[in-house]
């Protein structure tokens, strides 16, 4: 059995394969895994897989690890993968496609990827500022006293939202709602600055094919934003935010 671990900043990604390349998925909150599930042990990590209650039934399990938590968690007795690789390998496999562009959206950084008959050929990555990712859009949810589901239904009538800042673009959504713009104006308004932020990615790598992935694919709108501003087919594959773990996996069939 084939155990991939996305070690990701705001939650751990777990995909098991067996033998018949059938997934199962499990997500546990960052913090809680490593303080009720690992241990510090000759300056490795070892988890405890059988304390997360994964069906483990299929020995021996083979783990492969990526993700955020990869540069500073040496999880013992794995072997790690660059995260991009990772994420291109899962998309590959769970779409079928082989030239595309990758867009990944995740908790805390954004990745895109230019992938060629199956091969990457280069990529983007921005790591540095949460204003596109997961984590602003939760920022912003909470300012307008939604959900990141009602969020997400929204993206016409968007209110411009000029910051390029999460922090300051907390400061400058509250002026608009100050100023009356219906929420439904001011969730499209974020939305929209996701795609502004990172259109130049998109637009240096940009193929007939767009692959959405991570967590922030689950929303609606800017899924619909990317398909009429880049005017390209938007493939959003199953479990989107397992991209990661499914790719740790892929890596051994290889």
């Amino acid at each position: 059995m084939l155990c991939g671990i996305d070690l990701g900043s705001r939650s751990v990604k777990v995909a098991l394969m067996d033998e018949n390349k059938n997934f199962k998925f499990y997500k546990f909150n960052t913090i809680r895994f490593y303080r009720e599930h690992g241990r510090t042990e000759d300056g490795q990590l070892v988890v405890d897989l059988n304390g997360l209650g994964l069906d483990l039934s299929s020995s021996p399990v083979t783990l492969v690890t990526t993700g955020y938590g990869r540069q500073t968690v040496n999880l013992k007795g794995a072997k790690n993968i660059p995260e991009i690789k990772a994420h291109v390998l899962g998309a590959s496999f769970q779409t079928g496609l082989k030239d595309f562009t990758l867009l990944d959206l995740g908790g805390q950084d954004s990745k895109v990827a230019l992938v060629k008959g199956g091969r990457l050929v280069d990529f983007q990555t921005n790591d540095k500022c949460a204003a596109s990712t997961g984590r602003y859009l939760e920022n912003m949810a909470g300012v307008l006293a939604i959900d990141l589901e009602e969020l997400g239904r929204h993206y016409q009538n968007p209110v411009d939202l000029t910051s390029t800042c999460a922090i300051f673009g907390e400061t400058e959504l509250i002026g608009k709602v100050v100023e009356g713009h219906p929420t439904a104006h001011l969730a499209a308004g974020v939305n929209y600055t996701i795609f502004k932020r990172i259109k130049p990615m998109l637009v240096r790598l940009l193929s007939d094919h767009l692959v959405f992935t991570g967590g922030v694919a689950y929303n609606h709108a800017i899924r619909e934003i990317l398909k009429q501003e880049l005017k390209v087919p938007v493939v959003v594959p199953e479990h989107p935010q397992f991209m990661g773990a499914v790719g740790c996996c892929v890596s051994e069939l290889k």
